[in-house]
């Protein structure tokens, strides 16, 4: 499926500039491509009382979870990676939950936001799409103008307090031959889920059709690729399904949060 969207004019946009396009609901679209070089981020958001339960849980599952930034409870700038941001606002989509129930998908999140609120700010694999390209392999969702396919996997992370459930990924297609260069472009950045989890067969992970992805759209794997797959920043939402805190807030999948610092300030060399 192709989105009637175009990134290619916000590719070099300033990420304040993109963040007030997207308060402003000029772009309500997914954010892959845009603000070449710049980090982008997941975000859920949970009160106070589970906010230690879902810190031990990302400790414990660095790839699906790595953290960049945490608010203060209550508070909505993003103080690390974004000053004068507003978590409330500045992603295009949210979702939020109530009792591991989808309730709304809204374009801000302002009327749901609480005293106690905690936003945690992770590592998405957009961050890495820079090298990957870089590195002259081709990222099909953004040649197809369309959102990242995500599949819910039968990997389990590790569970911390009430928190547990399975692994989400992301999926590129790659040339065979590319592969090699794939897992060394983005294993350069485990701050934003570093090396694939698992090249070729997806039924080997519990994904019955690739074709079907739980998450975004599906794209065209064609001869001489493989599917390729990424630790995933929406695992964090499949995680709210099992476990049901009475009340979360999440970015929608693909429609990320856009940070300050380079992709490059978070590769390891």
């Amino acid at each position: 499926m192709t989105l009637p969207f175009d990134v290619a004019p916000f590719y070099s946009t300033d990420p304040k500039e993109m963040r007030r396009l997207i308060r402003e609901n000029e772009w309500v679209y997914p954010t892959s491509g845009l603000c070449h070089c710049h980090v982008q981020a997941n975000m859920i958001v949970l009160p106070k009382e589970w906010a230690y339960d879902f810190l031990v849980f990302a400790q414990r599952n660095p790839k699906p979870c790595p953290i960049l930034d945490i608010t203060e409870p209550g508070q909505w700038e993003a103080k690390l990676i974004a000053p004068g941001s507003d978590v409330r606002t500045d992603i295009p989509k949210y979702r939020v939950w109530e009792n591991g129930e989808l309730v709304d998908e809204p374009s801000d999140v302002v009327k749901y936001w609480k005293d106690d609120l905690v936003a945690f700010l992770l590592g998405c694999s957009f961050s890495f799409e820079g090298a990957l390209l870089e590195a002259n392999i081709p990222i099909r969702h953004i040649d197809m103008n369309c959102n990242v396919p995500m599949y819910v996997t039968n990997i389990q992370n590790q569970p911390a307090g009430r928190l547990s459930g399975p692994m989400v990924v992301s999926m590129r297609p790659v040339k065979y031959a590319q592969v090699p260069k794939a897992v060394l472009s983005t294993g350069r950045f485990p701050a934003v889920h570093g090396a694939p989890v698992h090249i070729g067969d997806p039924v080997a992970i519990g994904i019955k059709d690739v074709s079907k992805p739980d998450f975004g759209d599906a794209v065209d794997i064609r001869d001489g690729e493989t599917p390729v797959f990424w630790a995933c920043g929406v695992t964090p939402q499949a995680v709210l399904m099992k476990s049901k805190p009475p009340f979360a807030i999440t970015h929608a999948p693909g429609y990320m949060f856009i940070g300050d610092p380079k992709d490059v300030d978070y590769a390891v060399f």
